[in-house]
C-alpha cells in the first residue's frame, strides 16, 4: 500500500460515485484512502432523490482530523454543493504551508442531470480553491462551460476553454471530453508547458455513472504514489477506460462502474 489520498467529496448511497467510488478506486490502485464527507445524498442509478448537509466546521475537523495525524501525499476535492463549505475548506487551506497536491473534480451536475452546487458555489471555488490551492483541475465540459462561460463544441474550444481556466491560477488543467462527439474521445492535460492529448475508443455504455469521481481519484493516487502529472492522467485513463468495459450493469439507469477490475478475489485456501 503506497499514496495517502485524502478525498474530500459526498457520498452516493448507490455507490457508483462520490465518496464510495473515490475509496473504491484509491484501493483499487494500492493508495490508502481517507474521507471528510461533504453531504449526503439519497440516489441510485436513475438519479439524486435528496440531499443532506454536512455543517462546514464539521467539514474541517474531518479534514483536520486526519492530516495532523495520518498525513496526506495527495488531496481529492469532489463535491463541495455550497458556498459556505468552500469558504471553510479554503480557509482551513490558506492555514497550511505545505499542502500536498490537490486534484479538484468540479462536481456540478450528476449524471441524470440533477444540480449538486448551489448558485454561489462556482463562483467561490473559482475565486478561493482553483487559484490560491488546486494543482490538477479535472472539469467534463458542462463544468468547464459553466466556470468559463465559454461554449466548447470543439477541440480548440476545450483548449480555449483550458486556457481560460489555466489563468485562474491552478497548475494545470484536464479538460475531459467524453461529453463531445465522435467515435474517440480526446482529453488536453493543459499546463504553462503546452497541451498532451490523450486520445482512446469511445465506449458506447450507460454504464458510466461515476466516471469523473473515479478518474480524478485515480490521478490523485498516482500523484500521492509519485508519478509524474502525464503518467498518473494516462494511468488513470486507463483504468476508468477498463472499469468501463467491464461493469456489472447494475441498474435500471446509469450504472455503476467496476473498481474491482485490478482486485483479485481473496482465496483463503491461498494463504
Amino acid at each position: 500500500m503506497q499514496g495517502r489520498v485524502l478525498i474530500i467529496a459526498g457520498s452516493d448511497s448507490g455507490g457508483g460515485a462520490g465518496i464510495q467510488a473515490d475509496i473504491k478506486t484509491v484501493t483499487a490502485l494500492g493508495g490508502f484512502a481517507m474521507t471528510a464527507i461533504t453531504a449526503l445524498t439519497a440516489q441510485n442509478t436513475l438519479g439524486v432523490d435528496g440531499i443532506a448537509e454536512v455543517a462546514p466546521e464539521f467539514i474541517v475537523k474531518q479534514i483536520d482530523m486526519v492530516l495532523t495525524d495520518i498525513g496526506a501525499d495527495a488531496i481529492k476535492i469532489g463535491m463541495l454543493h455550497r458556498r459556505e463549505v468552500v469558504d471553510a475548506v479554503a480557509g482551513y487551506f490558506d492555514a497550511i504551508e505545505d499542502l500536498p497536491p490537490v486534484v479538484l473534480d468540479p462536481v456540478m451536475i450528476a449524471k441524470g442531470g440533477t444540480s449538486l452546487i448551489a448558485n454561489d458555489a462556482s463562483e467561490a471555488i473559482k475565486n478561493r480553491l482553483i487559484g490560491p490551492h488546486t494543482h490538477l483541475l479535472t472539469p467534463n465540459i458542462p463544468e468547464a462551460e459553466q466556470l468559463t462561460g465559454l461554449t466548447i463544441a470543439t477541440r480548440q474550444d476545450m483548449e480555449k476553454a483550458g486556457r481560460r481556466l489555466l489563468d485562474y491560477g491552478p497548475v494545470a488543467v484536464l479538460m475531459k471530453g467524453g461529453h463531445a462527439e465522435g467515435e474517440e474521445v480526446t482529453d488536453l492535460l493543459i499546463s504553462p508547458q503546452g497541451v498532451e492529448v490523450f486520445t482512446h475508443p469511445r465506449i458506447h455504455s450507460r454504464h458510466t455513472h461515476g466516471t469523473g469521481c473515479t478518474l480524478s481519484s485515480a490521478i490523485a493516487t498516482g500523484l500521492a504514489q509519485g508519478l509524474s502529472a502525464s503518467d498518473a492522467v494516462g494511468r488513470a485513463i486507463r483504468y476508468v477506460e477498463i472499469a468501463i468495459r467491464e461493469a456489472p450493469g447494475f441498474g435500471a439507469g446509469h450504472g455503476p462502474l467496476d473498481h474491482a477490475h485490478t482486485v483479485a478475489p481473496f482465496n483463503p485456501r491461498a494463504s
